[in-house]
């Protein structure tokens, strides 16, 4: 057996997405319904510990996940010759499958593009990684968190789409 033929090369990136996608996603429901709920709970002395250690580490994890999710489902849809019907959710071709595959498509990329695109910039603000003042630190904080939970509303379309094209169509 070619160990570098075309089925294994697309069941790697596929691996690469599954396994990137559920660090991605578990991150961003850990922070929306364990990490943020939890906050008002934890003492004020401790709470140092999660902007210091917990939050950065998660959210390096977080953010590279994000990306890595969105490469390799780009490179696995090229491989399988469907980004560009995907891309356009299937319109004029009369695929069910392209028009699913699609939509999860375009959600994890607005999803991706939330998370470097504002909660990362926010949260580097709400870290003291960029430093400012407390009302912007809080705005920040504020707009990060909405995003964090726009992306986790996102994320159920986004599943469904994603799993419905590999076992409905």
């Amino acid at each position: 057996m070619d160990y570098f033929d075309y089925t294994w090369i697309t069941f790697m990136f596929r691996w690469g997405h599954v396994l990137s996608g559920v660090m991605w996603i578990g991150l961003l429901w850990y922070f929306n319904f364990v990490q943020i709920p939890s906050m008002p709970k934890i003492p004020d002395e401790q709470k140092p510990a999660i902007g210091k250690v917990i939050a950065p580490a998660a959210l390096f994890w977080f953010r590279w996940a994000a990306l890595a999710t969105l490469a390799t489902g780009l490179v696995l849809a090229l491989l399988n010759d469907y980004i560009g019907p995907a891309l356009i959710l299937g319109i004029g071709d009369g695929v069910p499958k392209h028009t699913a595959i699609g939509i999860g498509m375009w959600l994890g990329m607005i999803m991706a593009f939330n998370v470097w695109g504002v909660i990362w910039p926010n949260q580097k603000k709400v870290l003291g990684i960029v430093q400012v003042d407390d009302a912007e630190k809080k705005k920040a904080a504020r707009t990060a968190m909405l995003f964090s939970r726009a992306n986790t509303l996102l994320s159920f379309p986004m599943l469904y789409a994603m799993v419905s094209a590999q076992n409905l169509y």
